[in-house]
Order: structure tokens, then sequence, then C-alpha cells
């Protein structure tokens, strides 16, 4: 079990989560590296009720992801800075980026998602799982 905060750049909104992590992923499609702005996303999934917003109301976009999944994506309304994701048609995850957690000393990825999409300079380590694609 993890207690943890987080949230925005600018602090407009925060969250507080506290339960059980259901999976440590990064993943190399190209709507997350689009999303972050980055090489890859790590995300950390929580139950839903295990994450509480506790200050400020994010914004959604609803989008079409790499694997043909519906997701949104939460962002906050000032910085922009994405905080949360969810499938519309999953199971009641709430994804959180592990760059808007407070102090992710905790985080252990177990598994890379969309490996073969990995960029070059990008280092894939033979100690996690590493899908080509995303797992069923």
């Amino acid at each position: 079990m993890v207690d943890f905060s987080g949230g925005c750049f600018c602090g407009a909104v925060r969250y507080k989560a506290s339960g059980d992590p259901v999976r440590m992923v990064n993943c190399h499609c190209d709507t997350c590296r689009k999303i972050t702005g980055s090489a890859f996303a790590t995300n950390i999934f929580m139950k839903a009720e295990d994450v509480t917003v506790t200050q400020g109301e994010t914004t959604v976009f609803e989008h079409g992801a790499d694997s043909g999944n519906r997701l949104n994506k939460e962002f906050c309304p000032t910085c922009g800075s994405q905080i949360f994701s969810y499938r519309l048609d999953g199971p009641p995850l709430r994804g959180i980026k592990v760059g808007s957690i407070d102090d992710a000393g905790f985080v252990q990825p177990t598994a890379n998602l969309y490996a073969t999409r990995a960029l070059h300079f990008t280092h894939i380590s033979d100690d996690l799982i590493n899908y080509d694609e995303m797992p069923t």
C-alpha cells in the first residue's frame, strides 16, 4: 500500500492517493509521447476510488488511443499539465502521470508498453517485461 500526493505544475490542482497500485508502466506509444512532450510516459494505475482530487478541478479531453480504446485525459485548465487518464469502457482505474507525484521515489515500473516504438535513444531494460504493443 502507498500513500502519496501530487498536482499540476502551477498548483491549482492537487490530489491524494492511498491504496495498492494495480500496475506501473512506461508507455512508448505515439499518444503518450505527444501528450507528455517526452520520449515516453510513466504511469501508475490505481483504483479510481483510491484517488481523490483535493483542490481545483481538471478539464477533460476525450480521444482514441493507439490501442483502439477511448480514453479521457484530465489536465489542469490553467497550466495544461496532464495529471490523470482513464478508459471510458474499461475497469474503474485512474492512470496517474508519475511526473505529477510530489515524491515518486516508490515508483518502480514493471513493464514497457509499445517497446517497439521506443525512440532509438531510449534505454529499454531487459529487467522489465517488454511488450511490442498493448497487452490484452
